[in-house]
């Protein structure tokens, strides 16, 4: 849908209905949950597919509008050839802006898990809710790389290249 809306609104110079296909990006996401709470209530054994549903859906109410943004920036530039050259930041600048990314990510981290472990509470049944409950613990992992990362790019900023 972002695509969509991005070709729509740039492309084919239809501002109403390009934002139309990037509002039911939250749409998308919400059917997303439903289909995938529909099948393990029906009594599908959870598989890596369900659990990265959550995922997604944590990500996306958390960094969609950023996302959108961020997409929107370089369509116009790269694609469009208009509007300004999209910023790229270095130094302590940088550092903070993927620190504050970092806490994005703790909290779509929050709403993924909680979905997670709601359907495992739900569920009830380790033998169907494994594969949801290793991918949480992937993504736990991940998040610890993630902070290691931030907190580095303090340490040793990403330094401007040199003409």
């Amino acid at each position: 849908m972002i695509i969509l809306g991005l070709f729509t609104r740039y492309v084919l110079k239809k501002n109403k209905l390009g934002l139309f296909f990037l509002a039911l990006t939250p749409v998308i996401d919400f059917i997303l949950l439903i289909i995938t709470a529909a099948d393990l209530y029906r009594g599908a054994t959870a598989t890596a597919a369900h659990a990265i549903a959550a995922v997604y859906i944590g990500v996306s109410i958390v960094f969609g509008k950023s996302m959108i943004k961020w997409a929107d920036e370089r369509f116009r530039y790269y694609v469009i050839k208009e509007g300004p050259k999209p910023i790229k930041l270095y130094g302590i600048e940088y550092s903070k802006h993927y620190l504050k990314g970092w806490g994005k990510h703790v909290l779509s981290y929050l709403i993924g898990a909680g979905i997670l472990a709601g359907v495992i509470f739900l569920i009830n049944d380790p033998s169907r809710t494994e594969a949801l409950l290793r991918v949480l613990q992937i993504w736990t992992f991940v998040l610890g790389i993630d902070f290691i990362i931030s907190v580095s790019y303090f340490i040793w900023p990403r330094k401007r290249p040199i003409d």
